[in-house]
């Protein structure tokens, strides 16, 4: 499991915009979103529009998101590439949107739910590594939106006040 102040680990994954993804494409970002996520958990669907609009509201301040889905797609149908690609077509995501078919880059973040999400900061360090917000099924309704604090204390150059949060979401499907 990652650890604050760790470096972000390597990885090369397709993504559904046809291209392989790794840190060294995102290196002029102030900031690195890397989340795990997938098309069929309630929490990811639930809190959609709350990472959307994160991800669109720190744009302009140079951070960059991706979203990795590391689930089995053998047990999991609507997890696999041809569904992401569509899924992506239709809601049009403002992150890259890539697959991890071997699980090694969930089990190297240390990754646990859909969706988790770890910040990295300029030097790409994890900064934060938790959940987004404390309600993602019902997103609207949350009333703690850690993913957006870590964010703020990250571009103003403090550290994250709480670095770990439990992750709330599905269990990644492992193989």
């Amino acid at each position: 499991m990652l650890q604050p102040g760790d470096p972000l680990p390597p990885f090369t994954l397709p993504a559904t915009d046809g291209r392989s993804w790794s840190p060294s494409d995102f290196e002029d970002a102030t900031a690195l979103v890397v989340f795990f996520t997938c098309n069929h958990c309630p929490y990811v669907i639930g809190s959609d529009d709350t990472t959307r609009r994160t991800a669109e509201k720190f744009a302009a301040r140079g951070v960059q998101f991706i979203g990795i889905n590391p689930n089995n797609a053998e047990t999991h149908p609507a997890d696999d590439f041809e569904h992401m690609k569509a899924r992506m077509e239709q809601l049009r995501f403002p992150w890259v949107y890539a697959r991890d078919e071997s699980q090694d880059t969930a089990r190297a973040f240390g990754a646990e739910r859909t969706p988790h999400f770890f910040v990295f900061d300029a030097e790409r360090k994890l900064a934060y590594r938790g959940r987004a917000v404390d309600i993602p099924q019902h997103a609207a309704r949350a009333k703690t939106h850690e993913l957006d604090h870590a964010l703020e204390a990250v571009l103003a150059g403090r550290p994250v006040p709480e670095p770990v949060t439990d992750p709330i979401g599905c269990s990644i499907k492992w193989k």
